[in-house]
């Protein structure tokens, strides 16, 4: 066993509950002179029956009681251990979650989130945190309680026959052999079994989630997901059957060996009993010795097993509590100044890993202070790529980002993130209510009171006298700048309507606007929302900020984000060139490199790329205009 793996579970679980652990210490102590009590006060009650001792009626009565308030403790104190038990899974856990999910957000980056033998790591690693600390600790308490009881035995077994006591221990030793190996293979199965399991996981979670149930619903998918669903099963269930079987066997031929040696000890105490060598107390007690050291070794042998597998188990929890950061993170960042200058691109080769295709090439790009840059081209030339790296979520391959000429590298993260605001083109809608949906833009709005669930819009009052609390007023501006005030203050409970159905669980509570959808492009506003309630960032990110957005909606967008990127530094990303042409600067990137880049006149003069993808799209809204369907207002044509 690993000393510093069981060095670790061992102090996770004592920091958790260090009350509770003592408690199980001194516990476990009871537990295991008990049963050694309780067989020396049986010996002597037999044998003062017996009146093989000589001893008086009264003595007889008082070992009687001793015996009777021995068996009441062997009653009650393994239910007060479960008890403590309990208290202490439930604050091992809860510590664990708390490191496991804290050390997951110190990952600055999001390389190690996509790795899948990192997600199988994590995929272990919460049932882990919450079982393996109490599975060596309470396991370790186990086997000092097992070595009690089979010291005590055994120092009875020496008196009556020594010889027993070495055929004993003996005997367990292939015991812990066979239970150290199956916990080992038991281990192992879990760790190939992982990426099935996510994959069973994965095919349930679209049966019975919102996300695909339309399609799945329109293209007949749910009996093909169903069944490779149920195939992912079989196989999990394939496999863990041979595992129990192997050890059914394996654990059939111990206790059969078991059996045989406690056999055996008995018809040699009736042999020694009828020789005059024993007496029926010391039968009694050397029958009680005999299953109870056997006992005690099978438990510690047992207890042995489960933590060393245990132990397997909590590797995956401490690889990602020690997982090192996905990006460089300098020793002593610098704070991050305002931006005045602006950001550049140097030479800025990336690709998700080595043996994968290089989605940047040489990218050399200046993003003005204070100004608009427009970035276009078609799928997969690197644009959501780029938005990732100045952000960075990663750190570019070769080449550098600089912010006012400082490197990236040497910059504070979370204080670089803090300056800028961001729409991503797969937006996030949070099953919170629609305040709280705005919120997430801002971490100080979201974690303070403006966002407690019992609002409405503009200080209205509730008729139990609920008005709006501080803070809320940045939220209803965010929304209205992004044109949704409306749709939300129009919701059953204003800006606290829960946004999801998933808590909705009776048609009361939905009655009630505990769970209200709204459409793509409500939704769409509303993320957009988040964007505005971080107005005041120096750099602001919209990728595909209205694409799911009518014509009418994108127009009356794209007027309003005009004043929100007046003067600011923007990156702004769109397949809808028409959004674009008003950028100072566009850029145009194909296959990871920059083909053309200049204003939208002399672009179109040039007769580039940029200027065949605007005449396409330009040539589309022409012909439905001819057709009767009216023109997008979006291309200004």
């Amino acid at each position: 066993m690993d000393r510093r793996l069981v060095a670790a579970a061992v102090g996770l679980a004592c920091r958790s509950a260090p009350r509770a652990a003592v408690t199980q210490v001194a516990l476990s102590v009871v537990v295991g002179v008990l049963p050694v009590g309780v067989g020396v006060l049986t010996k002597l009650v037999v044998d003062a029956l017996a009146g093989s001792d000589g001893r008086s009626w009264a003595a007889v009565v008082g070992l009687a009681v001793g015996l009777a308030a021995a068996g009441v403790a062997v009653a009650g104190v393994p239910h007060l251990r479960q008890y403590v038990d309990a208290e202490w899974r439930r604050a091992v856990g809860l510590r664990a979650q708390a490191d496991m999910y804290a050390a997951v957000n110190r990952l600055p980056g999001l390389a190690r989130l996509e790795d899948p033998v990192f997600r199988d790591h994590l995929n272990l690693a919460a049932e882990a945190g919450r079982t393996s600390p109490i599975a060596v600790a309470g396991g370790g308490l186990d086997v000092a309680r097992a070595g009690l009881t089979v010291v005590g035995f055994a120092a009875t077994l020496a008196v009556l026959n020594p010889w027993m006591v070495a055929v004993l221990v003996l005997a367990a030793v292939p015991t812990a052999h066979a239970e150290l190996r199956l916990s080992r293979q038991r281990a192992e199965l879990m760790w190939t079994l992982s990426p099935s399991e996510r994959r069973h996981f994965f095919y349930a979670d679209l049966l019975t989630g919102l996300d695909a149930a339309k399609e799945i619903r329109l293209f007949g998918l749910g009996d093909l997901f169903g069944r490779r669903m149920l195939t992912e099963l079989r196989g999990l269930d394939a496999a863990n059957r041979r595992m129990d079987r192997r050890e059914l066997a394996v654990q059939a031929l111990l206790a059969a060996a078991t059996a045989v040696v406690a056999g055996a000890a008995l018809v040699w105490a009736v042999q020694a009993a009828r020789g005059g060598r024993l007496s029926i107390g010391d039968v009694t007690l050397f029958i009680a010795a005999v299953a109870g050291v056997q006992a005690a070794i099978g438990s510690a042998v047992v207890q042995l097993a489960q933590v060393n597998g245990a132990l397997l188990h909590f590797v995956h929890y401490r690889t990602v509590l020690d997982t090192a950061p996905d990006l460089a993170v300098a020793a002593d960042p610098r704070p991050v100044p305002a931006l005045r200058q602006g950001i550049e691109l140097r030479d800025v080769w990336f690709r998700y890993g080595d043996g994968h295709d290089w989605v940047l090439r040489g990218v050399d790009l200046t993003i003005p202070y204070g100004r608009t840059v427009a970035l276009v081209g078609l799928n997969g030339a690197g644009k959501s790529t780029l938005v990732k790296l100045l952000a960075r979520f990663y750190d570019p391959t070769r080449g550098s980002l600089r912010w006012d000429g400082l490197e990236y590298r040497d910059l504070d993260v979370t204080g670089l993130r803090d300056r800028i605001g961001a729409t991503f083109q797969d937006f996030m809608a949070y099953d919170l209510t629609a305040a709280e949906n705005i919120a997430v833009g801002d971490a100080a709005v979201l974690d303070g009171t403006a966002v407690d669930g019992t609002v409405l819009p503009d200080g209205a009052a509730f008729p139990d006298g609920t008005v709006l609390p501080d803070g809320m007023g940045r939220i209803v501006a965010a929304a209205r700048r992004a044109g949704v005030h409306d749709a939300v203050a129009a919701l059953p409970r204003g800006y606290a309507t829960q946004l999801s159905r998933l808590f909705a669980e009776t048609p009361e509570r939905a009655a009630a606007g505990l769970g209200v959808l709204l459409s793509g492009g409500q939704w769409q506003r509303l993320a957009l929302a988040r964007s505005f309630l971080r107005a005041d960032r120096d750099l602001l990110i919209l990728d595909e900020p209205s694409s799911g957005l009518d014509a009418e909606a994108e127009a009356d967008l794209h007027q309003r984000l005009r004043s929100l990127r007046a003067g600011r530094t923007t990156l702004l990303i769109s397949h809808r060139l028409g959004t674009v042409r008003d950028a100072d600067h566009i850029v145009v990137l194909r296959d990871g490199v920059i083909v053309e880049q200049g204003d939208h006149d002399g672009l179109v003069a040039a007769g580039g790329a940029y200027a065949r993808l605007f005449t396409l799209q330009a040539a589309g809204y022409r012909q439905a205009s001819t057709r009767g369907a009216p023109a997008d207002p979006a291309m200004h044509l």
